[in-house]
């Protein structure tokens, strides 16, 4: 069977996936690209959470969002780890990666709020357990959660932080 995933063009700019988990654990937000309304791309910046292989967004129950997910279960992710103008090397320095997945309204209740939770914990990790649950279970009437499994991932990373990893190897 044919992969229906590309292979990076350029792999002396490969990150590793063990780096690429990391950095999705400590990035703070990324781009999640769907297919909108009339079929147009539709991207848009969110808070992630990242466990076991899979994504998670929190969101209204209603909105282009939940409508395109609904509608097209392929999906993007993209997260940008550095971004460093070199203006006189007429370069950036930038580590990214790309996620390909499918992805789903959470319809079970207490994987929706599991999710929620370690949502929760990334962005709050010094909130008490009982002032999360009071927020999670105010929320939980009028809170959709979206998970992206991942079914392809790659890192890219610029010549020049591939050359200084390769260098720190040695």
């Amino acid at each position: 069977m044919e992969n229906k995933f590309r292979s990076m063009r350029r792999t002396k700019q490969y990150v590793p996936e063990t780096e690429c988990i990391e950095i999705l654990k400590k990035a703070d937000t990324g781009v999640l690209a769907l297919i909108g309304d009339g079929d147009y791309p539709y991207a848009v910046p969110l808070n992630f959470v990242y466990d076991s292989g899979k994504i998670y967004f929190h969101s209204a129950m209603a909105g282009h969002k939940v409508d395109a997910a609904a509608k097209n279960e392929k999906a993007s992710f993209c997260v940008i780890d550095k971004d460093k103008v070199v203006p006189e090397e007429y370069a950036t320095h930038y580590r990214s990666i790309i996620i390909f997945g499918k992805i789903k309204i959470m319809e079970d209740e207490p994987a929706k709020r599991d999710a929620i939770e370690k949502l929760a914990i990334k962005y709050a990790p010094k909130d008490s357990a009982e002032n999360r649950n009071y927020e999670i279970d105010d929320s939980m009437d009028h809170l959709c959660m979206l998970e992206l499994s991942i079914e392809h991932m790659t890192g890219k990373e610029a010549m020049a932080l591939a050359q200084e990893r390769e260098t720190a190897v040695k």
